[in-house]
């Protein structure tokens, strides 16, 4: 039974700590909804140590918190992991193999990109049957487990900043505000300059 909480605890970290798996990644994802820019996906391992959830008391589900605090957080998260990374899947990747394989090789690329390879992966909701490792996927995993919300913060800030960047690469969609989602505001920049080059062609962007 899922906990009626958005605080996320090590409870699924610590049983697994106790049965000798020491190097528990969660994976979350960013930018799977959004109409413009890339998927991301970033892995974090925490130290096997309770007191890391004092250290990170104010991480929550990225959804659930500020861009401000988010900003605050993600470089004590990196701080503190034992070991983190950050994949992307472009536009191009996602029109041609589809949102959910582009999610899932983001969270690959992320996973090979850490300095220590994880023996546990916690997600949310995903299964990689790509990957040799035991593996248990959470349903709102991001608020449940702190390994995943860790992941969140660090995947969402990661493509935010990208966002902000592809803002000035591509003046008057207004990447920096929206960061590529679905509102009015980038509705209406569609309806005037059309759809840019970081457009995904596969989606189907319907008025609001």
């Amino acid at each position: 039974m899922l906990r009626k909480t958005c605080f996320p605890t090590l409870e699924f970290e610590q049983y697994l700590w106790a049965h000798n798996c020491s190097r528990i990644a969660g994976i979350d994802e960013a930018g799977r909804g959004a109409w413009a820019g890339p998927v991301s996906a970033a892995a974090v391992i925490l130290p096997p140590d309770q007191h890391i959830s004092t250290l990170l008391a104010g991480v929550r589900d990225s959804k659930l918190m500020t861009p401000l605090s988010r900003a605050a957080w993600a470089p004590r998260i990196r701080s503190c992991c034992l070991a983190w990374g950050i994949g992307f899947s472009s536009p191009e990747e996602i029109d041609l193999l589809g949102i959910l394989p582009a999610t899932k090789l983001a969270a690959l690329r992320a996973i090979g990109s850490m300095t220590h390879s994880p023996d546990y992966l916690l997600t949310d909701y995903l299964i990689f049957p790509e990957v040799e490792l035991p593996q248990t996927a959470l349903i709102k995993g991001d608020q449940l487990s702190l390994s995943i919300s860790a992941a969140s913060v660090l995947a969402k800030t990661a493509r935010d900043a990208l966002m902000d960047s592809l803002d000035e690469q591509y003046p008057g969609y207004h990447f920096s505000r929206h960061k590529g989602y679905g509102t009015s505001l980038h509705l209406q920049s569609i309806h005037k300059l059309g759809r840019s080059e970081i457009h995904r062609k596969s989606f189907i962007i319907k008025s609001l």
